[in-house]
């Protein structure tokens, strides 16, 4: 049973097709990915996180491989969906950073036909309990795995976003210090002018 469940899992890492990148978008940038699809109604996956740059916003869109556009949205930050591919052939996936004009993004991708490994397992003999059982097991660990990578992909862009409004909060005080520090200092020696005017005139009124 064991030697069993190690041989679907091994499976599992062999044949899930799937392309994961961390890459930097630039300002006014568009970058463009494809997949193929061998078959009819698969469900492809992808996900993106922008984990720093700017507002963290991206567009984006999808194209089938008739050039239709599928999906289409704007300034979104993070997407985790499936959708279903119902044309054989190329799908072109784009990420666009054209509405930032300084401010370079650093993204996380990853594209994934979740059909591929089901396509790939042997099907359980009918009646075999233990065999359908196993099977069932093996789609649960699969699932629970995706799950546990979005929510690991999820945890890894708060917390660089947290980072990075850590890093623009200090920056701010350390400049407000500056600022602070530099008014401090004009408005004492303006006081310390102002003093000195005050008695130089009397000395003279003495005089």
């Amino acid at each position: 049973m064991f030697s069993s469940i190690l041989l679907a899992l091994t499976l599992l890492v062999s044949y899930v097709h799937a392309t994961a990148l961390t890459f930097a978008l630039e300002p006014n940038e568009k970058q463009c990915f494809y997949i193929f699809n061998n078959k009819p109604n698969s469900n492809v996956g992808y996900y993106f996180a922008v984990q720093s740059g700017g507002a963290f916003d991206i567009n984006y869109y999808i194209k089938a491989p008739n050039g239709v556009v599928i999906v289409k949205a704007d300034k979104l930050t993070h997407a985790d969906y499936i959708f279903t591919a119902d044309q054989v052939g190329e799908y072109e996936f784009c990420l666009s950073n054209d509405m930032s004009t300084f401010a370079e993004k650093i993204v996380d991708f990853e594209i994934k036909v979740d059909d591929d490994f089901k396509a790939s397992l042997p099907e359980a003999p009918k009646g075999n309990a233990a065999a359908e059982g196993m099977q069932k097991t093996v789609s649960s660990i699969e699932q629970k795995i995706n799950q546990l990578a979005n929510s690991l992909a999820y945890y890894k862009t708060r917390n660089n976003r947290n980072q990075s409004t850590v890093k623009s909060t200090e920056s701010r005080i350390f400049w407000f210090s500056i600022i602070d520090l530099m008014l401090m200092a004009g408005i004492s020696a303006f006081q310390v002018l102002v003093v000195k005017y005050f008695f130089q005139g009397s000395r003279k009124q003495m005089v």
